[in-house]
């Protein structure tokens, strides 16, 4: 599976933490993020991550592309509801394509839990079916 892995400043430390708790899962999947966040997760917990521009440059947008090329599978964003990102229509497009396209999305801690626990048990099998590779 291609699991992209986004964190907005004030959630970072949150992401890094469960990323580091799920290593075990998520070194058997092609991880993608946004840069400062990928960077974070290579040096911290040791992960291969391919590390898009950071949010607010285009990373987002990014991984909106991968989305609706059908080249990304499942999307981990820890958003930080309090604050005003100056980026958040691309924010917003992001989440619109994960519904468009059907693709899993968390955006916080108890969502991404169970999603890599259905994604470990292989409740997320059909994203890899061979019709869906081909759109």
């Amino acid at each position: 599976m291609r699991i992209a892995l986004v964190a907005h400043d004030k959630k970072k430390d949150d992401l890094i933490q469960f990323v580091t708790a799920y290593k075990l899962i998520l070194e058997d999947h092609d991880l993608f993020a946004t840069g400062t966040t990928g960077l974070r997760i290579i040096e911290e917990v040791g992960l291969s991550v391919f590390r898009y521009k950071s949010g607010p440059l285009g990373g987002d947008q990014q991984i909106g592309s991968a989305i609706a090329n059908n080249e990304m599978d499942m999307v981990i964003f820890f958003r930080d509801p309090l604050t005003s990102q100056p980026h958040e229509p691309d924010v917003s497009a992001l989440i619109r394509l994960c519904d468009v396209y059907q693709i899993p999305l968390a955006t916080n801690m108890g969502t991404a839990e169970v999603l890599l626990k259905g994604l470990e048990e292989g409740f997320l099998d059909w994203r890899l079916l061979e019709e869906r590779r081909s759109r």
